[in-house]
C-alpha cells in the first residue's frame, strides 16, 4: 500500500512505543530495532518513510577495498536509487568498528531527498554528517571506513537491522525512543489505531495526574472505557 499523506500525517502522530504496543495487540513482537538511537539532527523529531534497504555482510579483504566504492554494486549506486522521502535502512551487521557512512554519503542522501537513515551500525565523520542535516539514528561514531569492517553486496533486498527483519518498503517510524519497523501489508492498520491510541494515553494520563489509581484504569475495564468514549464525544 502506498504511503499517502493521511496515513503519513496518522503515523507521524503516533509515538514509537504506541506502535509498538498496536504490532504486540497483532501478534508482531519485534519490531523495534535494537541499537539506532538519534543523533542531535534526530533528536526531537519523528520522521516516517518507506525503507529502503541497504545489505553489509562481514567483510571479505579481496572484495571491501576502497576500489570497490567505485563498482556498480557500492553504496554510491544504491544512494543514486533512492527515491525521495525514503529511510536508508543499513544492515551495518552490528559492527562498531567500522563506519557505515559518512559525511559525503549523507549529503548526496540529502540532496536527493531522503528522509533519514537508520543503521544497527555506527557512522564516521559525525561533526560532518550533523552539518548535512540530516537525521540518523546509530549505534554510535568510529572512524575507520565500512570496508574496514563490512562488505557491501547490494540494496532493496530483505534485511536484518537491530535484530529486525526489514523488508523494502516496510514503513519505517522513528524518534526519540528509536526506530519501529511497520510491516508493508498492516501499514493501515496501524495509522488507523495510531492517533486513537494517543489519545486515550493521553485521557489516562490525565486521569492519573487527578490521582486515579492504575487498576482498570490502564488499560481501561469496560466502565473506564465507556467513560472516555463519552468524555471524548462532547
Amino acid at each position: 500500500m502506498p504511503l499517502t499523506a493521511e496515513i503519513r500525517a496518522a503515523l507521524e502522530q503516533t509515538s514509537t512505543g504506541s506502535i509498538t504496543t498496536i504490532l504486540l495487540k497483532k501478534g508482531i513482537r519485534r519490531t523495534w530495532m535494537k541499537g539506532p538511537m538519534p543523533n542531535r539532527n534526530a533528536e526531537g523529531k519523528r520522521i516516517v518513510g518507506p525503507a529502503f534497504t541497504f545489505r553489509f555482510v562481514p567483510t571479505r579483504e579481496d572484495l571491501a577495498t576502497p576500489d570497490s566504492w567505485s563498482k556498480p554494486i557500492s553504496t554510491r549506486a544504491a544512494i543514486e536509487a533512492m527515491p525521495e522521502g525514503a529511510v536508508a535502512v543499513i544492515d551495518g551487521n552490528g559492527v562498531t568498528d567500522a563506519g557505515v557512512f559518512g559525511d559525503i554519503l549523507c549529503a548526496r542522501m540529502m540532496k536527493r531527498g531522503a528522509a533519514a537513515l537508520v543503521t544497527d551500525g555506527v557512522m564516521r565523520d559525525m561533526a560532518g554528517v550533523i552539518a548535512t542535516g540530516l537525521p540518523v539514528w546509530c549505534a554510535g561514531k568510529a572512524a575507520p571506513p565500512s570496508v574496514a569492517g563490512l562488505t557491501f553486496v547490494g540494496w532493496q533486498e530483505a534485511i536484518g537491522c537491530g535484530g529486525v527483519a526489514v523488508f523494502p518498503d516496510d514503513v519505517i517510524v522513528a524518534d526519540d525512543d528509536g526506530a519501529v519497523v511497520v510491516p508493508a501489508a498492516l501499514v493501515d492498520e496501524v495509522a488507523k489505531a495510531g492517533p486513537e491510541q494517543e489519545r486515550l494515553e493521553a485521557w489516562i494520563m490525565k486521569e492519573v495526574e487527578n490521582g486515579a489509581s492504575l487498576p482498570g484504569l490502564y488499560p481501561p475495564n469496560a466502565e473506564n472505557k465507556a467513560r472516555y468514549e463519552a468524555e471524548t464525544k462532547r
